[in-house]
């Protein structure tokens, strides 16, 4: 069975917990060129296909610390380009008999690389066509301090004489500075002569090239009779994957959405609508507030809130799953139809859940468990189909509009598949719910009238499990606090928080203390991803 690797050229990246990883995974696809972000305890001998080339990340570590993470050295065997930067230049080195020492002092920001040329006034490959010299940025305690054997000098700054090297023979590469941030100007160039021009990798990842391709493989999957239950919830990313599913086997999928107790205002009623006017799908709700709730009751630790949602989706799935098998086998015994049996459970995983939910060896924490990732029953009957399992959210929206999915559904904001309920800090209830439910939809209406809701990226209110005195005509109050959550980014691995018109805030945190009852204050969140979360759980 083809899967991705067969499709399309890789570029393998080996994380080491910088807190840029990402973004060399984002760089490389926006050359069109795919690129999988892989822990860097993976080794060679399991991975299940050879990359065109392979990119060791930056770390919070120093080689020579006892405890610092290490690739396996059958990585420079491979017989594959290697671009190392920041700690993977050092750890390159390091693997080659270089010296790696600590700084004089730590070196964060702007500096400007000299690019060195050969004798005969050519610059390397890495570098060709990209000036004598170029901004970079720089972040990092040590630096190389003796050349590895066999190695070569490529570019060098004031405080870094050995601030680009590259392999004498060997299609090795190592760089200081971080060519993967927005500070280094032609740090996206430097990539792109890595990836395209010394690795070689046709530019074919695009979402055009990209859909065909699953489709196709979604058939092969499924087989002729296989079909396929779909986990929809109304936001972009299951909604792309149904109209994908449905593209790919028809009436053989059949779209399941559940109502959890813990939706925005009316959001069942709303989605059922849009999926089936916009779309065609065939899409079932089900009603399973009480249930959830009940399992809810008590909860505050926002892990247990998102296991207890996952495996309960699961649950009722499964119980859905059974009652639409039962019902094909009475039509196929009568004649009336010849669909197969139910294996399958869709769900819109992307990348960003993926990686978030991976601990890597001393890199990047797990930073929570996505309900879709990391919340499923270990004995769970159905197998798991993800088509958008390795895509950012932006080629998620652009895959939306190539199945002409109308753009305000593409646009949609986020909508976690706990919902309200990691919203809620606390126990979740009715009374809760519904304070939060009246709160986030003023919040939306709001930035909609305003003409804002495609400028964010992601809005959304949280009820603070805290009170909080003021006054309500001529009496004191003592009563709930509302948070408000706006953000922009691109891919949600980072995020800056929105700035608001102070007249917008100001008429939301009039409507919502004025007509929500519980309500008597209203603050706005002003913290970027890092250091925060976009979710407060």
């Amino acid at each position: 069975m083809a899967d991705i690797h067969d499709q399309f050229d890789t570029i393998l990246i080996l994380d080491f917990g910088s807190q840029y990883s990402h973004l060399i995974t984002r760089r490389c696809r926006e050359l069109n060129v795919y690129a999988e972000l892989m822990p860097c305890t993976q080794t060679i001998k399991d991975l299940n296909f050879k990359p065109k080339g392979i990119i060791l990340s930056g770390s919070p570590y120093s080689v020579y610390d006892a405890d610092a993470p290490h690739v396996d050295p059958e990585v420079f065997s491979l017989g594959v380009p290697i671009l190392g930067i920041c700690y993977g230049l050092q750890e390159m080195a390091w693997n080659m008999k270089g010296k790696v020492s600590k700084c004089d002092h730590r070196e964060y920001g702007f500096a400007q690389l000299q690019v060195s040329k050969s004798g005969s006034g050519s610059v390397d490959a890495l570098f060709e066509g990209l000036g004598d010299e170029m901004q970079v940025w720089m972040s990092h305690g040590d630096q190389l301090s003796e050349m590895p054997p066999e190695f070569h000098i490529i570019g060098r700054t004031q405080t870094a004489p050995y601030a680009a090297i590259a392999h004498d023979s060997k299609p090795f590469y190592g760089i200081q500075f971080h060519p993967e941030v927005t500070h280094s100007p032609l740090g996206k160039q430097v990539i792109g002569r890595f990836v395209l021009n010394i690795c070689g990798c046709a530019a074919h990842w695009t979402m055009e090239e990209f859909i065909g391709k699953e489709i196709a493989r979604i058939r092969q999957v499924c087989g002729p009779k296989g079909r396929v239950i779909g986990a929809v919830s109304g936001g972009v990313d299951s909604t792309v994957a149904a109209k994908l599913m449905h593209e790919a086997i028809g009436d053989r999928f059949h779209a399941i959405m559940v109502d959890n107790g813990v939706l925005r205002l009316n959001e069942a009623k709303q989605v059922h609508e849009m999926l089936n006017k916009d779309l065609g799908v065939n899409l079932t709700v089900v009603d399973a507030s009480d249930l959830f709730l009940s399992r809810l009751e008590g909860v505050e630790d926002p892990e247990r809130k998102r296991k207890i949602i996952g495996n309960t989706f699961i649950n009722i799935f499964e119980a859905e799953a059974a009652k639409l098998e039962e019902q094909a086998e009475r039509e196929e015994a009568s004649g009336a139809s010849s669909k197969g049996k139910i294996e399958w459970l869709l769900q819109g995983t992307l990348y960003p859940d993926v990686i978030e939910s991976i601990s890597f060896k001393g890199p990047s924490a797990t930073i929570k468990t996505h309900h879709n990732v990391g919340g499923l029953l270990k004995d769970m009957r159905l197998k798991l189909i993800e088509p958008l399992r390795e895509l950012f959210k932006d080629e998620v929206r652009a895959l939306g509009r190539l199945l002409s999915i109308p753009e305000h559904l593409v646009q949609r904001h986020p909508f976690p598949g706990p919902g309200l309920a990691i919203r809620i800090l606390g126990p979740v209830t009715r009374d809760q719910v519904k304070i939060l439910q009246l709160a986030d939809n003023i919040y939306i209406e709001e930035i909609r009238k305003a003409g804002l809701y495609n400028q964010i990226s992601q809005a959304f209110a949280v009820l603070l499990p805290v009170k909080a005195v003021g006054v309500m005509g001529d009496k004191r109050t003592y009563e709930q606090v509302i948070a408000l959550r706006a953000v922009q980014s691109e891919d949600f691995m980072t995020a800056d928080w929105f700035f608001f018109p102070a007249d917008v805030l100001r008429r939301i945190s009039s409507r919502i203390t004025n007509e929500v009852e519980g309500i008597n204050r209203v603050t706005y969140d002003i913290s970027s991803k890092p250091p925060a979360t976009v979710e407060w759980l």
